[in-house]
């Protein structure tokens, strides 16, 4: 374990402490948000009519290419769609929404191994998942480093024990000291190891999602994975209108086996697609829809999640960036497109593109995940510890991000209008001119009535002086090493952990090892 930052001071025990190593011991929280708060209605009729329309032109005149994958071109082929020299698919106007619409169910389960830990994807529900696929990681003591499997672990380990996280996530950062032929197999078993939530398999190739797959069936049973949703595929498309076959192939290798594609375009705008909010929601929806209908043509009824990633840009540098006013305005219009369609959606979380964790990372964050939450997102990607658009997964992030999230649980409960949230005993107890600190319904509420951030300092500057100083960089650095010492392993049979022991060992050698 990293040793703390030099100079740090250790800040004394307090009740406070004592409570939240308590609750850092075992993922406590809910399983999953349902929300009372109704999302944010921002297109009129007239406004979701035009991008849909849009959205069937791109499809019918320009058309979405797929290379390397004859069998989706024959599916779609098979579908109504004209086929143009072997790869360019035009799909007729209107008929993608409605594969989608008569077939793909608007709301399932992912099973987790703990039923206690299954979420409903779809609805009124909110499920959060970690960052997703940082090749980097950082902490406040080594630095920005590549991530190895022992990273990966440790941060299966934070989501695990964190309360307000829902999903152990996929990819979570890429463990570039196991091969890359073989790596999908560590990280998939990491997750069903070291943790009993509901996971994201491998998308690089069709032959690694089957690998996923297989695993689940070991876990779960080969007939409950035929008839229930285990596992995750978050499959991006080359946009602008491009669909890699590999990727083509990995839609249709999860969806075949009842499994959940995560469709997402991946649009930066004024360069995957055009720098205008409206073109880029057309493009978006287009392709989303695209995979997703791909999915159903491949199986009917079989689960997925149409997913965006739509971010603005630095126009005179060429970089991404996070937390702008336009991608917030196309989060709330993809979310009424998504629930007009009757499939669920999935958005980014607390996206930034800060190198460390700081200011700018946390406003950046905050404008990324309150669309998300007010778009009325389904599946939220990237909830904690992402850094430098995607480039680092940070453990001090990690926590902070989660701490957030925290908050938005109390959010989407909405407000309470019972007897006692009117208060009316208390009023008549106090009176007038006095204040409530020690009425009978302040004590009975005082320890839930506000959500309390577990990384805030609210103390007075003396006691913050007394206690070391610490900024929050400091106590998330204190936080997520208290976590992973408080961490213990949630019971797996032991014959089946065997069963995926020799899976993958059998598979492992089976594979090269090369690195990349």
């Amino acid at each position: 374990m990293a040793s703390e930052p030099p100079g740090a001071r250790r800040a004394r025990p307090s009740a406070r402490d004592a409570r939240q190593k308590a609750r850092a011991a075992r993922p406590a929280g809910p399983a999953y948000i349902t929300r009372a708060i109704p999302p944010y209605e921002l297109l009129s009729e007239e406004g979701l009519l035009a991008v849909e329309a849009h959205a069937d032109l791109l499809l019918e005149e320009i058309g979405l290419e797929i290379r390397g994958d004859p069998e989706a071109i024959a599916l779609w082929r098979a579908a109504g769609a004209t086929i143009l020299d072997d790869t360019r698919v035009h799909v007729p106007r209107g008929l993608a929404r409605a594969i989608v619409r008569d077939s793909a169910p608007r709301e399932f389960t992912q099973h987790a191994r703990n039923p206690a830990r299954s979420v409903p994807i779809g609805g009124a529900h909110t499920v959060f998942a970690p960052a997703y696929g940082s090749p980097f990681v950082s902490d406040l003591d080594r630095g920005r480093r590549y991530g190895t499997l022992e990273d990966f672990h440790n941060f299966i380990k934070l989501a695990y024990v964190s309360p307000w996280l829902h999903h152990s996530g996929g990819t979570v950062c890429e463990p570039v000291d196991v091969p890359v032929s073989r790596r999908h197999l560590d990280m998939v078993y990491a997750h069903m190891r070291y943790s009993d939530r509901a996971f994201m398999g491998s998308v690089t190739t069709a032959a690694r999602a089957a690998d996923s797959i297989e695993l689940c069936r070991i876990l779960f049973g080969a007939e409950f994975v035929d008839q229930n949703c285990v596992i995750l595929g978050n499959v991006n498309v080359n946009s602008p209108l491009v669909l890699d076959g590999e990727a083509s192939r990995v839609i249709r290798t999860y969806a075949a086996a009842n499994q959940a594609p995560v469709c997402v375009p991946f649009i930066l705008g004024g360069a995957m697609g055009p720098v205008t909010t409206a073109g880029g929601l057309a493009q978006c929806f287009a392709e989303a829809t695209f995979c997703v209908a791909l999915g159903q043509l491949e199986r009917r009824g079989s689960p997925a999640i149409l997913g965006n990633f739509l971010s603005s840009m630095s126009l005179r540098s060429g970089a991404p960036t996070f937390g702008t006013p336009e991608p917030a305005l196309a989060y709330f219009a993809i979310g009424q497109l998504a629930r007009r369609l009757g499939v669920p959606l999935r958005c980014g979380g607390n996206l930034c593109s800060s190198k460390v964790p700081d200011a700018q990372a946390g406003v950046e964050s905050a404008n990324s995940m309150w669309p998300a939450i007010l778009a009325g997102a389904n599946f939220v990607l990237h909830s904690a510890g992402w850094l430098e658009a995607g480039l680092t997964m940070s453990y001090e992030k990690f926590v902070m991000d989660v701490d957030q999230c925290g908050g938005f649980h109390t959010l989407c409960r909405g407000m309470a209008l019972d007897e006692n949230a009117f208060a009316l005993e208390a009023f008549r107890e106090i009176g007038p001119g006095h204040h409530y600190l020690g009425s009978a319904h302040t004590m009975a509420n005082y320890e839930t009535a506000f959500h309390d951030y577990a990384l805030a300092d609210n103390n007075s500057f003396e006691q913050w002086s007394a206690d070391g100083s610490q900024d929050q960089l400091t106590r998330a650095n204190r936080r997520w090493k208290a976590q992973l010492q408080s961490y213990e392993a949630p019971p797996l049979d032991v014959a089946i952990d065997e069963a995926l022991g020799e899976y993958v060992e059998r598979r492992r050698r089976s594979l090269g090892d090369e690195l990349g």
